[in-house]
């Protein structure tokens, strides 16, 4: 049976529904928008509730819901820590950013830097964040692209335009208040969809197993560490990185990326801003903890049912009609062996004394899966096509395809693909802004009325709907989508938000040594993350310290030749 003929009738019907629901209604509720302040800060009349549900639709793309189940299905709860910082950024922003974005009135965070330093610095903290957030819209189109390439057979090329241009409609039509107003509709979809599929999870487990003893079995799995305190620079996740380099990344992020300045900057006053932001804080990490919790219960779930060798749908018939098939089919057969082990001991109520046999099995299939991975590789080097070896974003969407009932697998899907549209909608948003404010209208000679710039902010706004299309069209999977989209983050944000801390903090420091350490720590950044010195997360710390620190020397250094020379 093909993968497609799973969707029903039923599905067909709530996935059309729901997505055409949010884009005419999008377009419908702010079709009036005729002056820039509505169009870019959507009226400076939004609540609190709308601004925090808006600000976390921005975060929670597809990517969110469909690579964090995988990662915990794999690798257990501790990514969870990545979000440790959240909560103190939060603050942080609520008490130094918002009050000055507000009292200047800027339609984007890098328009008070030109105040604060110059028109060139600006301009490259901009173009900065231009170059990241255009390649991170990308990837949220083509996260939810892969699904369905997997659902219906599609090919990507198509999906990725499809997606695309749902989202650059009521993007196009509404600006900024037709992302916030659609982002509400979007965040319960995904609420009531992710809270169903965990209980469906629950359900499905045999009648003896109750969630407790789902956790019991979770943990003689190691998939229930969620804290890891130690030093190790090759861990990629611990309570160091997630509490100081997840504050910074957060700090810059909702600091100083405008996909979510936007979001506050459409407050109805500092305190709606404020409000919206620490409701933010205190959901955020409860709701990262419960989506990998579902793809914990997932791998639980695997326990009791047979699962793959490797999820992604396409690998089983490449690499059938391979060379490997015979060495490819001897791991599956102990794979099969392994699960059947498992199976028994557990049927047989999983006793204290039998966790280092479950954990020894475990071990040796994660060593037939590395084994299979290296042999996809091998066929994805003479494959048209990439064929992606790493699976981790496939695990939750075979298991909605292959466990769920009709109906529910298109609210499901739905969810995915909501979540991808609010996502990309707040990139295409800002990053029509940016462009729109402080590259055109900042470098354009004569006066322009209202109407030219929010008719100048549509075409911008399609201009990067496009593009992101491209890049969607032309990405690969790196080792998690999820991941990737932080180590692009990860790559630019501590250098912004260095840049701006400098603005904020140390007064003495001018235009002209912000903009040669800005230009100096991106460059020591990328050729850092290039030779992978650092763990990604621990770039937004060094970048931070690195453009400070240069900036600062820079500065002392000229005003001591000034003095010399006075």
């Amino acid at each position: 049976m093909e993968i497609a003929s799973k969707l029903h009738e039923i599905d067909w019907i709530i996935l059309s529904i729901t997505l055409l629901f949010i884009v005419v209604y999008g377009t419908y509720v702010t079709r009036k928008n005729s002056n820039v302040t509505d169009y870019i800060k959507g009226g400076n009349d939004t609540k609190w509730w709308t601004i925090g549900l808006s600000v976390m639709a921005t975060q929670a793309s597809a990517i969110t819901f469909l690579s964090t189940p995988g990662q915990a299905f794999h690798s257990g709860m501790g990514f969870v820590q990545f979000y440790f910082g959240l909560p103190i950024a939060m603050v942080i922003i609520c008490v130094v950013f918002i009050p000055i974005y507000h009292k200047l009135k800027v339609y984007t965070a890098y328009e008070f830097l030109e105040g604060r330093f110059d028109a060139k610095t600006r301009t490259l903290t901009a173009i900065l964040f231009l170059i990241q957030r255009g390649l991170a819209a990308g990837i949220t189109i083509f996260a939810p692209a892969i699904i369905l390439s997997a659902v219906l057979g599609w090919d990507l090329l198509s999906l990725n335009i499809i997606i695309g241009f749902l989202v650059i409609i009521y993007t196009v039509s509404g600006g900024t208040k037709a992302v916030n107003v659609t982002q509400k509709q979007q965040m319960i979809v995904i609420f009531l969809g992710m809270l169903i599929a965990f209980f469906m999870i629950l359900s499905q487990l045999p009648e003896d197993i109750t969630f407790s003893k789902a956790l019991t079995i979770a943990g003689a799995s190691d998939k229930m560490q969620v804290l890891d305190f130690s030093f190790d620079l090759n861990n990629r996740y611990t309570v160091w990185t997630g509490f100081i380099g997840g504050t910074f990344l957060m700090l810059s992020y909702f600091g100083t990326d405008q996909s979510q300045v936007q979001r506050y900057l459409s407050g109805k006053s500092v305190r709606e801003s404020q409000l919206g932001l620490i409701f933010n804080g205190l959901l955020k990490v409860p709701m990262q903890f419960f989506i990998l919790l579902v793809g914990v219960m997932v791998f639980v779930f695997y326990q009791f049912n047979t699962s793959p060798l490797n999820f992604n749908p396409k690998v089983k018939d490449e690499v059938a009609n391979s060379i490997y098939a015979e060495q490819y089919k001897s791991l599956e057969t102990e794979h099969i062996e392994i699960e059947n082990k498992k199976k028994k001991l557990l049927a047989d109520g999983f006793q204290d004394n039998e966790k280092t046999q479950i954990q020894a099995l475990n071990k040796r299939d994660l060593e037939l899966k590395e084994s299979a991975r290296v042999i996809i590789d091998k066929i994805d080097e003479t494959a048209i096509e990439k064929l992606e070896s790493n699976d981790k974003d496939y695990v939750f969407i075979h298991f909605i395809l292959n466990n769920l009932p009709r109906g529910l697998i298109g609210l499901l899907l739905a969810v995915i693909l909501s979540a991808a549209m609010s996502s990309t909608a707040s990139e295409l948003n800002a990053l029509a802004s940016t462009t729109a404010m402080d590259l055109y209208k900042r470098n354009i000679k004569e006066e322009k009325s209202d109407a030219h710039y929010v008719k100048a902010s549509k075409w911008f706004t399609l201009a990067w709907g496009i593009l992101a299309i491209l890049v969607a069209c032309i990405a690969n999977l790196f080792d998690n989508l999820i991941q990737l989209v932080n180590i692009i983050g990860s790559i630019f944000y501590g250098n912004v938000l260095g840049i701006f801390l400098l603005a904020f903090f140390i007064k003495y420091v001018k235009g002209n040594a912000v903009f040669i350490a800005a230009i100096i720590t991106q460059t020591i950044i990328i050729i850092t993350w290039y030779l992978d010195v650092l763990p990604y997360l621990w770039l937004n710390l060094l970048g931070c310290i690195l453009v400070m620190s240069i900036a600062v020397l820079l500065q002392s250094f000229t005003r001591k030749q000034t003095l010399t020379n006075g």
